[in-house]
């Protein structure tokens, strides 16, 4: 079993910034990607960003330059800096993870509990 606990979020005003944090525990025996997702109100959840093992990134067309994915591979915890947010931003915002498990030896998707960020104008 693992878990995906976040931390991280809030209310700002536009132009301001947040991170968000998320750490995964339990039965790992490797993280392959991790990344974040949001779903704002009569909206999809969309990809946001992810980040691999091996470092590669990907960032959504509207948050590159503005949003930076980071990880602590020792601590399997991801991080999400999001800079000049603006009210399009808002949303709840989800951790996710492809993990392979001790004792299944197979990858598989786990997420976090989300976190609200609300962007005012």
């Amino acid at each position: 079993q693992v878990r995906l606990e976040q931390s991280g979020g809030g209310l700002v005003q536009a132009g301001g910034s947040l991170r968000l944090s998320c750490a995964a525990s339990g039965s790992i025996i490797d993280i392959k990607a991790m990344g974040w997702f949001r779903q704002a109100p009569g909206k999809q959840r969309e990809l946001v960003a992810t980040i691999t093992d091996d470092s590669y990134t990907y960032y959504e067309d509207s948050v590159k330059g503005r949003f930076t994915i980071s990880r602590d591979g020792a601590k399997n915890t991801v991080f999400l800096r999001m800079n000049r947010l603006n009210p399009e931003d808002t949303a709840l915002y989800y951790c996710n993870a492809a993990v392979l498990t001790h004792p299944s030896g197979q990858v598989n998707d786990y997420w976090g509990q989300g976190a609200q960020v609300t962007v005012s104008s």
